[in-house]
């Protein structure tokens, strides 16, 4: 089993939080963020997906590979990284994004051997995911891609398992969930 989690440059990062931080605050916030994500993902071998030169030294520095893309783009990047990690051998890949800042642990959600999906705290959005690799399943990652991972899982006719986790199912996209930190007590 491995992990991949995409991620876009953190000087590009969190645009939609702009009415409330600044551009270096949202860069320390993805940067802190998406490192939080890789920790969460040990000891698991873990990949980031990027095509960023300053992430993929990022990555690096963290511990994990990179995958480059030389195109931006999520859907195509994750699909080509659960591709190439099916030909070096691996049968389950999770997909984490690097905006969960409660995140502590992401193995459990590979333990099912069908498709997981651990959408967000609305129950729209996915921010994990777990797939066999070699099922060719199409990701659709974007507004209310949730139901659209649970749909091409049953598509597949491949085992589905929904699961509401109070930390995974928190990311941060918009002001409102900022609020995270206020619960953190920082």
């Amino acid at each position: 089993m491995a992990v991949v989690i995409p991620v876009k440059s953190f000087d590009q990062a969190k645009g939609r939080l702009a009415p409330s931080l600044s551009n270096g605050d949202r860069r320390r916030l993805a940067h802190g963020m998406a490192t939080g994500v890789v920790a969460a993902a040990q000891p698991l071998p873990t990949w980031v997906v990027c095509h960023d030169h300053g992430i993929a030294r990022w990555a690096m520095g963290v511990g994990a590979s990179v995958l480059w893309r030389s195109t931006p783009g999520l859907n195509p990047a994750v699909s080509a990284a659960v591709d190439f990690l099916g030909t070096i051998g691996f049968g389950r890949v999770i997909i984490a994004h690097g905006d969960l800042p409660l995140a502590t642990d992401l193995g459990w959600v590979g333990d099912f051997d069908g498709v997981t999906v651990v959408p967000d705290r609305r129950g729209l959005g996915t921010n994990v995911l777990a797939v066999p690799t070699g099922t060719g399943f199409q990701f659709s990652y974007g507004a209310c891609s949730a139901p659209r991972h649970r749909a091409e899982a049953t598509r597949l006719d491949l085992a589905l398992r929904v699961v509401e986790d109070e930390a995974l199912g928190w990311d941060v996209d918009t002001p409102d969930d900022l609020t995270v930190f206020d619960h953190q007590g920082t």
